[in-house]
């Protein structure tokens, strides 16, 4: 993963709360994606300021853990496979 880059949602998706559910949902065309606590937080924090690194920082002070870079990672691989996150120019 190139930790050096900033992530963003890929525009074909919509990141957004939903109060009636309680968590962080994915809006796309065909669909909607419920994301649990840790991929919103996550997700939330892909704005195009922040890369991996930033963004595990700030979960880590934000929820008073440590060493979740490991798990930050995994999580964005998977979602940039899943072109839910991609690159910012």
């Amino acid at each position: 993963m190139q930790q050096e880059k900033s992530l963003v949602v890929n525009n074909h998706f919509q990141l957004q709360f939903e109060e009636a559910q309680g968590c962080f949902v994915l809006l796309y065309p065909e669909g909607m994606v419920q994301l649990n606590q840790s991929a919103g937080e996550i997700m939330n924090l892909c704005d195009g300021k922040n890369n991996s690194s930033q963004i595990a920082k700030i979960l880590e002070e934000k929820f008073e853990m440590k060493d979740l870079q490991k798990d930050v990672d995994a999580f964005l691989s998977e979602a940039i496979d899943r072109k839910w996150v991609v690159y910012a120019n």
